[in-house]
Formats: structure tokens, sequence, C-alpha cells
């Protein structure tokens, strides 16, 4: 199994962390993002949309479940978060198979909340807190 561990002690030192996802894009288009509230997930996230030239803003669609943004390229970003969901079908009626298997990049947070859904191949990210408040252990690997 492929898997690269970073010791992370600032928000500066995330640009590896993405430079390594965007390098994996062979491996999958779907990247999971899993870590406890204030991991920092997001932050990650918009580093990773910001490497990719993304120039919309990037907030967690919290409320939307998924918002999508634009690359320099006219590449489509998804953004998924899904931790208000209740039931897989809430996720079933905003056609998540369309999203999921177009070919570009979706970013999940919260991706336990809807593991039934997982495809068979995709990239987890899994974020722990380290021991100062900018410290964050980050584990990549490839799911399969």
């Amino acid at each position: 199994m492929l898997q690269k561990e970073f010791e992370i002690n600032s928000v500066e030192e995330l640009s590896q962390v993405s430079e390594y996802l965007l390098g994996l894009r062979e491996e999958s288009d779907i990247i999971a993002f899993y870590g406890p509230m204030g991991a920092g997930k997001t932050t990650l996230i918009k580093n990773l949309c910001h490497r990719m030239g993304v120039t919309d803003e990037v907030n967690s669609p919290t409320f939307a479940i998924v918002n999508e943004y634009v690359t320099m390229e006219a590449e489509s970003v998804y953004h998924f978060d899904f931790y208000r969901i209740k039931k897989l079908e809430e996720v079933y009626d905003i056609g998540y198979e369309n999203y999921f298997y177009s070919g570009n990049l979706c970013l999940l947070e919260w991706p336990e909340m809807i593991e039934p859904l997982m495809p068979e191949r995709f990239i987890r990210v899994d974020i722990a807190l380290g021991n100062t408040d900018d410290s964050r252990r980050i584990v990549v690997s490839v799911e399969e």
C-alpha cells in the first residue's frame, strides 16, 4: 500500500502535502479527508485548491454539501462536506455519482458519513492534531 507521512508545524508547510496529493492524481480523483473537528481539513483543501490555480474563494460547503471551484485552466474541482448528512438518500439526491465519476478532482470532508458510497479506490488523508496548536500529523495513503 502506498503511504506517506508528514509532520507539519505551520500552515506554510501544507504546500508539501498539497504537492504530494497533486502528484497522486493518476491514482484517483477522489481525495477523502479524515480528522476531528478543527484538525485542518478545510485549510488543507484551501491550500490544495490554491496550488491548482483555483481563483474562487474556497469555503467548506457545510450547508450546500458541494461547492464547485474552477481552476485557471477551466478545470472543475468539487468540494464536499458530508458532516450534516443524516441519510445516504441525501447524497443520492445530489447525484454524487455524476461528481465522483466525472474525472474531475473531488475533495471530501467527513467521508465517514458516506462510507458505503465510497469508490473502491481513493486517496485517504488522515489529519491528527499535534503537540502544538499549529502542528499536525498527516498520513496520505491510497485505499483499494
